[in-house]
């Protein structure tokens, strides 16, 4: 089975069209959160996801544009961001968002795998260094957990005599490239397939990754897409501008 995994859209519909015309033959699709949020796309993204499938769990966003967590936590450019998408969404899209479930979740079809947004602890935290991931990799009943929420591709491993981080390593900055991970017995495994529509790594294109569960491999890959097209589309709903741009930078 092959299982194309997506994370953190952020309403950004140029870069999951590209995602999706570049990923090679899948059987489903598993989506790890944060499906709106900052872009300016948020019901055409909805509707695509929705028709690739309905293995889902939800993101940070995904619950500040429906009320779920106040917004406190959120920085002003993700608060207005997340107000925008609020009054933006039609109810149809407001309440599957509201209904998405919450991470972990064993992976469908293949139960050695999980999905979470953030930690598999708490989904709205980041791991982002080997000291996040360690307790989660130990203590998971499961060998392999794909989580988003940091937008940073790659991920972390752990056997019986060491445990590091990994992060694919591309040649351009521009073209369509893809990396692939042989995983071992015996070894455990957090990795995430990068953000989709807001990468924040340095590397502006659009991240995902493809599971392949004979083989036991994890291919990574990165797109470019229309992004001035992603960029107009914020300006012009007037949201922070700051959105547009960053998208340029990969951060």
């Amino acid at each position: 089975m092959r299982i194309l995994l997506l994370s953190d859209i952020h309403a950004n519909l140029e870069a999951l069209e590209a995602c999706l015309a570049a990923a090679p033959g899948f059987d489903q699709v598993a989506n790890l959160g944060d499906v709106v949020g900052y872009g300016a796309s948020p019901n055409e993204v909805i509707e695509r996801s929705r028709s690739l499938g309905n293995i889902f769990v939800r993101g940070n966003h995904d619950k500040a544009a429906t009320g779920l967590i106040d917004l406190e936590d959120f920085n002003p450019m993700a608060a207005a961001s997340a107000l925008w998408t609020r009054n933006q969404l039609t109810p149809e899209h407001q309440e599957w968002l509201h209904a998405l479930p919450q991470g972990p979740l064993p992976l469908e079809g293949f139960p050695e795998a999980n999905l979470v947004h953030g930690s598999p602890g708490d989904e709205d935290i980041y791991i982002v260094s080997i000291g996040d991931a360690l307790v989660p990799l130990l203590a998971l009943p499961t060998p392999l957990t794909f989580f988003g929420h940091t937008h940073l591709q790659g991920g972390f491993f752990a056997d019986d005599n060491s445990a590091d981080g990994f992060r694919p390593e591309y040649r351009t900055v521009g073209q369509a490239e893809s990396i692939s991970l042989q995983l071992k017995q015996g070894t455990r495994y957090l990795i995430n397939p990068g953000s989709v529509g807001q990468p924040r790594d340095g590397d502006w294109r659009a991240a995902f990754a493809l599971f392949d569960t004979e083989a036991q491999v994890v291919h990574f890959h990165r797109i470019p897409y229309n992004l001035k097209a992603a960029q107009d589309r914020i300006l012009s709903a007037n949201l922070p501008a700051r959105l547009a741009t960053r998208l340029a930078a990969g951060r």
